[in-house]
């Protein structure tokens, strides 16, 4: 059930004019319903998404770790006037215990300050830095929640596309984060290339993996390409012979959307069935 939140806490150290606030504030960007910001402060840029992943900081010094949850994402930067990287984490733990949040992390590694706390589904962090007597500071809040699964793929719409232009784009083979480890739910869809291989027994066909821009293409073409190698290893268990399977790792090479969206990210993450 999603988490219905209201105003639950407040960083206001005095009063600001509202109008000055709103006047400073980038277009279209308004406060957390979670946590308002201290005085003194405006809001650079902000970001919503029905659907991201948020690493938050849960550790650090010799043991650095992060939590990776996924849903609905806000995120918004602040910039300050005379207030302290210090003074913003330390409004943020009273704040957010004030509301019921139980705070999973709270610590500094110079530049930067961070807290990072939840409630049920709803998830609060804050990373503050500070230059010169200034300091800017990201509210990023996530509730966690599963993705809705928009696209559908099956054999027959993937055979016509594929005797038509020679290949298909596969959506609903899921990896485990950073890996090539099949995960569970994407049995299904794996079945139906299954079923269209086994339809079409003189096909040969090349297994490719592609990424979105996320992270490095080193690392995006050492990923897709064990993420395509997985896809035939699946398939060869299945029955369909290894000589007409070939997995071919093309990383973030080859976007067929804008990668500086979450739509078009999520577009570009996909397995391709190329006729040979």
């Amino acid at each position: 059930m999603r988490l219905k939140v209201l105003l639950l806490a407040t960083l206001m150290l005095a009063s600001a004019p509202a109008g000055l606030v709103a006047q400073d504030d980038a277009s279209g960007c308004k406060d957390s319903a979670l946590l308002t910001r201290l005085s003194g402060c405006s809001i650079a840029y902000c970001s919503k998404s029905d659907f991201d992943a948020a690493e938050l900081q849960t550790s650090l010094n010799k043991d650095p770790r992060t939590t990776h949850v996924e849903g609905k994402v806000e995120k918004i930067h602040y910039s300050c006037t005379g207030k302290s990287a210090l003074q913003v984490r330390r409004n943020a733990e009273q704040a957010l215990r004030g509301a019921g949040f139980g705070l999973d992390f709270s610590g500094y590694d110079v530049p930067q300050h961070y807290v990072t706390a939840h409630k049920g589904a709803q998830w609060v962090a804050v990373v503050a830095s500070e230059m010169s007597g200034d300091s800017t500071y990201d509210v990023i809040t996530v509730l966690t929640e599963a993705m809705q699964q928009e696209m559908t793929s099956d054999a027959s719409a993937w055979a016509a596309e594929i005797t038509k232009t020679g290949h298909a784009a596969v959506y609903g083979i899921e990896f485990d984060t950073g890996k090539a480890t099949l995960k569970p739910e994407s049995q299904k869809v794996l079945g139906e290339v299954l079923s269209l291989l086994q339809a079409q027994p003189d096909w040969k066909m090349k297994i490719e993996g592609h990424t979105d821009s996320t992270g490095s293409k080193a690392g995006n073409q050492t990923l897709s390409q064990q993420r395509a190698a997985a896809v035939v290893a699946w398939l060869a268990q299945n029955g369909i012979p290894r000589a007409r399977l070939t997995a071919v790792g093309l990383g973030d090479t080859k976007p067929i959307a804008d990668n500086s969206t979450d739509d078009g990210r999520a577009r570009n993450r996909r397995v391709e069935l190329v006729k040979q």
